[in-house]
């Protein structure tokens, strides 16, 4: 195993970095998502909000792959998994329940649960641009 820690493995409070929580009712999707992308660029994991890029499949031409070159990809694929969930936990500790409980379901994706967020938050200025006129 690598002795090199991925630096978005140290977070231990992401309220530190991002401490506006996110509702319905403040409108502070701006100001939160920005704070967010900084974060995660910050980590190196800016990437798990934007469609993942597909590599080639581990399995498909394994006979022209050496065992070490296999090991690798498998490797980096749990990395991913890994990191992917630290920052979905990041995105659940800074919503606010009523969004968590919106949000949160099985097996999903950082970049699922980011994209839901957007849409939601970009819905409702719309909405709200129609209000005020």
């Amino acid at each position: 195993m690598d002795s090199k820690l991925h630096p978005a493995i140290t977070i231990s409070n992401i309220k530190n970095a991002v401490p506006i929580t996110l509702d319905n009712e403040t409108g502070q999707y701006t100001s939160w998502s920005e704070l967010f992308k900084i974060h995660c660029r910050a980590y190196q994991v800016y990437d798990h909000l934007l469609p993942r890029t597909t590599t080639a499949a581990i399995s498909s031409s394994s006979d022209k792959r050496s065992a070490e070159e296999i090991a690798a990809a498998l490797a980096a694929a749990d990395l991913w998994d890994r990191l992917d969930a630290i920052v979905l936990q990041w995105i659940y500790g800074t919503i606010s329940l009523d969004l968590l409980n919106t949000i949160l379901k099985p097996n999903t994706t950082t970049r699922e649960a980011w994209t839901t967020l957007e849409t939601s938050f970009q819905d409702n200025k719309s909405s709200r641009a129609i209000y005020l006129t």
